[in-house]
């Protein structure tokens, strides 16, 4: 009964897709408009929808706190460009953040729930994420159960999803889907309208820990899934494009394919994010005209 009731919504969708075609589509859209979004103002939103990350396995208390206070410094010195939307940290800084962090506009993101493997049992996951919320995170990634959905245990998988984002509330959530083992676009698609329908606030390509892990052909087919599941429900669901990141021109991507396939009503960081950990400098220096390297 249940596996019908997630074969009857992706029977919503369109899923069999064609990797190939989706290969062409992206590159049209890239060859058609990516220049015209090179510009500073685009720049400048995109170092304003950056979540600055730090997921090492070297962190320590010590480390996040210079990581902060390097993040509140930056509204003295660069008043003008605003900040940047999020601070990710492993579940045991939350508090860390959120009792060092000065602008109150910032998230305070935790990976959490076993990231990034998923590889627990649900009571821990859970746990870790509402651990992480009770000690000041603002908002909770997790990685989706590839195992449970390239199995074809859909139930498996959602109910994960379900039971975490009932501890986070009005809490945002992000799913990754962590694409590179997804393989396939058709997967993706799935993937992504499961995760949305089970009460993700978010989805996300990636954790970085895997190659492949962003690519622009996932992040295509991610969008179409948004689009697609805002059309049948009028719910909106926010987009991340996270690992592999490296370059101006890799953000501008993404914010080529969101611009072109979502439009203008995603083009807030309230919905677009960008999650790394050294994209922030390479954008400061492309506004700035000369090499920084403030984070």
């Amino acid at each position: 009964m249940e596996d019908n009731k997630y074969d009857k919504v992706l029977s919503l969708y369109d899923c069999n897709l064609d990797d190939e075609k989706v290969a062409r589509q992206v590159e049209i859209i890239l060859k058609e408009h990516l220049q015209e979004n090179n510009t500073p103002e685009v720049k400048k939103f995109l170092l304003n929808s950056v979540e600055l990350t730090t997921l090492k396995t070297t962190d320590s208390e010590d480390s996040v706190l210079k990581f902060v206070e390097k993040v509140n410094k930056f509204d003295d010195v660069y008043p003008e460009l605003g900040h940047v939307a999020t601070v990710c940290v492993y579940p045991c800084f939350a508090k860390i953040c959120h009792d060092t962090l000065e602008n109150e506009n910032i998230e305070i993101a935790c990976v959490s729930a076993c990231f990034p493997s998923s590889q627990s049992f649900i009571e821990v996951k859970v746990a870790e994420a509402a651990l992480a919320i009770k000690d000041g995170a603002t908002e909770i990634d997790i990685v989706i159960p590839v195992g449970k959905f390239l199995a074809g245990d859909y139930e498996g998988m959602c109910d994960e999803i379900e039971e975490i984002k009932a501890v986070c509330g009005d809490r945002k959530l992000k799913t990754i889907l962590e694409t590179g083992c997804l393989k396939t676009a058709s997967n993706i698609k799935k993937a992504s309208i499961l995760a949305m329908y089970s009460g993700a606030d978010y989805i996300k390509t990636s954790t970085g820990k895997l190659e492949p892990a962003a690519t622009p052909e996932a992040a295509f087919v991610m969008c179409q899934a948004i689009k697609e599941y805002y059309d049948k429900t009028g719910i909106q669901i926010g987009f991340k494009p996270a690992g592999g990141m490296k370059t101006v021109e890799d953000a501008l991507t993404y914010y080529t394919i969101v611009k072109q396939v979502l439009g203008e009503k995603w083009l807030t960081n309230q919905y677009l994010r960008l999650g790394t950990s050294s994209l922030a400098n390479k954008l400061l220096s492309d506004i700035e005209g000369k090499e920084v390297n403030f984070f």
